[in-house]
């Protein structure tokens, strides 16, 4: 295998610098592109690679190139890489990410912002997404359909398949930039379809590394495209008239903008959102606290899941604050490539500026800072506010940086209210002792999914995963993504003869 990881010291930290075959992979070669960018590592800035800066010209080929591939393929009944052979190809690359899980690592770790610890974790993770990518053929699996239920039909024998869609766009974001471009790229590729992945500009490296590893699995070349490259290259990509899918993860801002221009296609879209915790009577409270700081501040709050706001009955508010005080204050805040940090720095300094410049506004606005709201270069210490008005914004309006919000409620019904009011619901957790309580409130919060003693801050790569209102439309997680890149084929036999 041609990934090889060479390990070049800086003044800091070191950095992991991997040169790409080629600076995109397209029409099945690796492609030398007429515009290029150096990719590096955003907090020592040293030199990881260079890439393709796509052209709208380069990404319309790569994608005819995909949609001619899908029509050979289909007018040949998809015999020519039929789906136990995508099974095993699959099977094959979740291996061989387990295999060069380091090398992974450090590809992870040195373009983005996650601390080595966790980017070793998505790692893992992303051989998880491919080994349940290789399983979800059972989604697959069609039905028969009751012609004989009406008087229309009594002469009909008929079954519905489901069949792949066709070019799946797939658009993914800085802050995984390995498990979720496994994430769209394992079902498109086992449902039948091709896929052209843009990744996030600022973090190529990974895909084009799993690329590279998918093709040594047995991934036929003409089926996958990777095409780095800013918005030029996106929009290009998601307008492009023989792409049926567009799969994208991000911001809503960036999401209106690329529906407005797929126009009527399929989309799946995850867009994060102002997560919720709810602290209830009698739970233990020096254990949520440390699972909150946990949930928030983890990947520097860069994290779609991550706990922005926790609500606390009146009469535990105090102490729940106290604890999560603490607990705040023994994490470790540090350079990402250091085995001891907890908290590493954001993508970039303007990333950090940002975060930094709503906490200056929500204090102007009478927010209390009671730990954090320092910043220094693209760190951000973590931060807990207080004193907020329910529908602040520093509340409602996802933030993503390391800033949890607690608010004291006067019980459950309170906090369900409260949890509610933003325009968009991913994930939300709730501690509470009381089973009927929980299962009461889990079933009244407007959220994708509601972990029950735990933050919104969890998630398998099995479970459908999307949300409500702004957060989203339609769900990921491998079984629901397959589904989702495939549709129902009727076919029906009539079994009187035609004279």
């Amino acid at each position: 295998m041609s990934l090889m990881t060479e390990r070049t010291a800086t003044a800091s930290a070191p950095a992991t610098r991997w040169t790409p075959p080629g600076k995109a992979y397209a029409g099945g070669r690796w492609q030398e592109t007429t515009r290029t960018t150096a990719i590096t590592d955003p907090e020592t800035g040293g030199f990881l690679g260079e890439v393709a800066d796509s052209t709208a010209a380069e990404v319309g080929t790569a994608v005819d190139a995909l949609v001619d591939t899908f029509r050979v393929t289909t007018a040949a009944d998809g015999t020519d890489w039929p789906l136990w052979q995508r099974r095993e190809a699959l099977h094959r690359a979740a291996e061989l990410v387990k295999q060069h899980a380091e090398r992974f690592t450090g590809i992870v770790s040195s373009e983005g912002c996650k601390i080595i610890r966790d980017a070793r974790r998505e790692v893992a993770r992303a051989a998880e997404t491919l080994r349940l990518s290789a399983g979800a053929g059972h989604a697959l699996q069609g039905t028969s359909v009751p012609f004989e239920d009406t008087s229309l039909g009594a002469d009909r024998l008929g079954w519905s398949s489901r069949e792949p869609l066709g070019v799946v766009a797939a658009i993914t974001p800085f802050n995984d930039p390995l498990n979720l471009v496994a994430h769209k790229v394992g079902p498109a590729l086992l449902a039948g379809n091709v896929i052209a992945v843009k990744p996030h500009e600022a973090t190529p490296l990974s895909a084009l590394a799993l690329a590279e590893l998918l093709l040594e699995a047995g991934v036929p070349g003409d089926r996958i495209a990777v095409l780095p490259g800013g918005p030029i290259a996106g929009r290009e990509l998601v307008s492009h008239p023989g792409v049926d899918v567009v799969s994208f993860t991000g911001g809503v801002r960036t999401a209106d903008e690329v529906a407005r221009l797929a126009g009527a296609r399929t989309l799946l879209m995850e867009l994060g959102g102002s997560n919720p915790v709810i602290v209830d009577h009698g739970v233990d409270l020096v254990s949520a606290a440390q699972a909150i700081a946990e949930g928030a501040f983890g990947c520097a709050g860069q994290n779609c899941l991550s706990v922005q706001r926790v609500y606390v009955v009146a009469e535990h508010y105090e102490e729940l604050l106290s604890h999560l005080t603490h607990a705040t204050a023994q994490l470790s805040v540090g350079s990402k490539h250091d085995e001891s940090t907890d908290v590493g720095p954001l993508i970039n300094t303007a990333a950090a500026r940002r975060v930094e410049r709503r906490i200056e506004e929500a204090v102007a606005r009478g927010a209390v800072v009671r730990a954090g709201a320092v910043r220094q270069g693209a760190t951000y210490q973590p931060t807990i506010l207080t004193d907020l008005a329910p529908d602040d914004p520093i509340v409602t309006d996802e933030i993503f940086g390391p800033v949890v919000s607690v608010l004291p409620v006067a019980g459950l019904d309170d906090a369900v209210h409260q949890a509610n009011r933003p325009a968009a619901g991913l994930q939300a957790g709730v501690f509470t002792r009381d089973t009927t309580a929980a299962l009461r409130t889990a079933r009244r919060l407007r959220a994708g999914a509601v972990m029950i003693n735990d933050t919104s801050d969890f998630r398998i790569d099995a479970m459908p995963f999307g949300g409500f209102h702004r957060s989203g439309i339609g769900r990921e997680g491998v079984t629901s993504a397959v589904v989702a890149m495939t549709a129902p084929k009727v076919i029906a036999a009539r079994l009187t003869s035609i004279s």
